[in-house]
């Protein structure tokens, strides 16, 4: 969980001629809010009409000079990056300080918002983890959330596939990550959806939602009352219904053991003997000291950059 931020740039725009995307497609169906240079990329934020929301939503884009530049030619890879409760589309990008290393490893950087906004659901607004700002990357099943609180879709068959057509993306080596919810978001979608997302990590990851308070609280909203259900949306259970390990390359999952919600929320236990029992390797890294919030991410975000660039870029 973490406050939303104000996107601020403090860099030097890199010059035009340098940025001649072909992107002609995408800018008919989005705006382009702001852009900044970043480590000789582009740092981008976007807003554009989605069909599956309904509404229109916002995210962030990275990407890195092997993309900007015209010269370089050719599709360069991609990381989704899910935020967590409270959180939008600027929070990874002006907070984790993943652009550097991303910038050298040739990896675009994408991060959609945590929900849609401006649904006018009642009640949507009432609760900091349920509602705005923790849409838990699902489609919901339940009225009067469903029409737009449709995540998953939005991001697997819409937002990606806009980026893959519009920019120099590649749609085969596509891998993700997040962030609490989000890291709840990057599992379960890793596992639901392993022809699309080619590597996966976490930071603190909602291990298993089906018995911690947040997840009881968002499923019975998104999902109804019946349990059932919601083994598709967890992950350690999603884990323990495969039949193979769905990522040879291997998970790799950082925590905090100064954490606030490691105890009562969190269950990365679950999620590790889950693994354990199918053969997926699976990197679960325990850190004294570190809590929650975006010092601890940053603290081991080159690490992960570098996990998804052994899968992505071998």
């Amino acid at each position: 969980m973490e406050p939303q931020p104000t996107a601020c740039s403090l860099a030097k725009p890199v010059p035009r001629p340098l940025l001649e995307l072909k992107d002609k497609k995408m800018t008919t169906q989005t705006e382009l809010l702001s852009e900044h240079g970043c480590f000789g990329g582009l740092q981008r934020f976007y807003k554009h009409e989605s069909q599956l929301i309904g509404l229109a939503m916002k995210f962030s884009l990275f990407l890195p000079p092997q993309a900007v530049i015209e010269r370089a030619g050719g599709k360069v890879p991609a990381l989704v990056y899910l935020a967590g409760l409270t959180c939008n589309e600027e929070t990874f990008m002006t907070k984790a300080g993943a652009q550097r290393l991303a910038a050298e490893l040739g990896l675009a950087l994408i991060a959609p918002d945590t929900s849609p906004r401006g649904a006018d659901v009642p009640g949507e607004t009432q609760s900091w983890d349920f509602g705005v700002g923790a849409g838990f990357y699902l489609d919901a099943t339940q009225e009067p959330w469903a029409k737009n609180y449709r995540m998953e879709s939005y991001l697997t068959q819409e937002l990606l596939p806009l980026l893959a057509s519009s920019l120099p993306i590649d749609s085969k080596r596509i891998g993700i990550f997040g962030h609490s919810m989000g890291g709840h978001g990057a599992l379960t979608l890793a596992l639901r959806h392993p022809e699309l997302f080619k590597s996966v990590s976490a930071f603190a990851p909602i291990c298993a939602p089906s018995q911690c308070p947040w997840g009881d609280k968002a499923f019975s909203g998104y999902l109804g009352a019946d349990k059932t259900t919601w083994a598709a949306h967890d992950a350690s259970a999603l884990m323990a219904s495969m039949k193979k390990p769905p990522y040879p390359g291997g998970i790799l999952i950082d925590q905090g053991l100064s954490d606030k919600f490691l105890a009562d929320q969190l269950h990365p236990q679950l999620f590790e003997a889950a693994c354990a029992a199918r053969g997926q390797a699976l990197t679960l890294r325990r850190h004294e000291g570190y809590d929650h919030g975006y010092y601890f991410i940053a603290s081991f975000m080159d690490d992960h950059l570098r996990h998804h660039a052994s899968q992505l870029l071998s």
